[in-house]
């Protein structure tokens, strides 16, 4: 943890020694009364947290914020097919490490429809795992997350004046690392699950207006592929 991430804070709070950030404090940063941590609160902002005592049932700790644009996340939508759960995990802990500012969940024409209903969503846990990727990001934005139940249900979430990118392999398209996006004030990329998209959905990402991306002949695994593309995209819209 770069930052540890509240849902609120006060001038002076109070938390469980139960809780696993207390936890955090005292054994893997090995904090002391008088030392001083970075805190934050969930999308509003960083600043510098001191602690004022700790003993085995509470840790009590000052908090000052000191930076709100912490919380700012990048104009990007990430629009990306449903894996398998094991995989989605990484997807969106790295998303929100990079400042995706959204995230789309799609089930797909290839993909395993069941996917959508895996505990990791139902249960809420995937909130946890975006918490986790901002905290190691050391920023408190977190991505928001929707879900859509096919690629056409997919293009009613997005707005009109987003630059619309999809990541494919079948059919042509321009490079994504030459694409000049540099004015480009919010943009869309879509990236397919693991055995790609179909040609009906390809057709429907053609009828919305997306361009078609190259991201090379290789075949990636879609969350490598959502990382370095990410990267790239976030490059060329000069963010990183």
């Amino acid at each position: 943890m770069n930052i540890i991430l509240f849902a609120e804070l006060k001038d002076v709070n109070t938390l469980s020694m139960a809780d696993e950030r207390a936890i955090h404090i005292k054994k893997i940063l090995r904090l002391k009364e008088g030392d001083s941590f970075i805190a934050g609160v969930v999308n509003k902002g960083k600043g510098k947290a001191a602690i004022t005592k700790m003993d085995e049932k509470n840790l009590e700790f000052s908090f000052v914020m000191e930076d709100e644009r912490s919380a700012c996340l990048y104009p990007v939508t990430l629009l990306v097919g449903q894996v398998r759960p094991i995989c989605m995990r990484r997807i969106l802990r790295e998303a929100v490490s990079l400042g995706v500012e959204r995230i789309i969940l799609c089930s797909t024409d290839t993909g395993e429809k069941s996917y959508a209903k895996a505990n990791l969503y139902t249960s809420g846990e995937y909130r946890s795992v975006l918490l986790d990727g901002a905290m190691q990001s050391g920023f408190c934005g977190l991505s928001t997350v929707e879900f859509a139940s096919s690629i056409r249900e997919a293009m009613h979430l997005l707005a009109p004046d987003e630059t619309r990118l999809v990541l494919d392999n079948v059919r042509e398209g321009v490079r994504l690392a030459s694409l000049e996006l540099q004015n480009d004030p919010k943009v869309v990329l879509a990236i397919g699950p693991e055995r790609g998209f179909s040609d009906n959905e390809r057709d429907i990402f053609s009828l919305h207006g997306f361009v078609f991306t190259s991201f090379g002949k290789r075949i990636l695994r879609t969350e490598t592929a959502c990382s370095a593309a990410l990267g790239v995209l976030l490059g060329r819209m000069n963010l990183l």
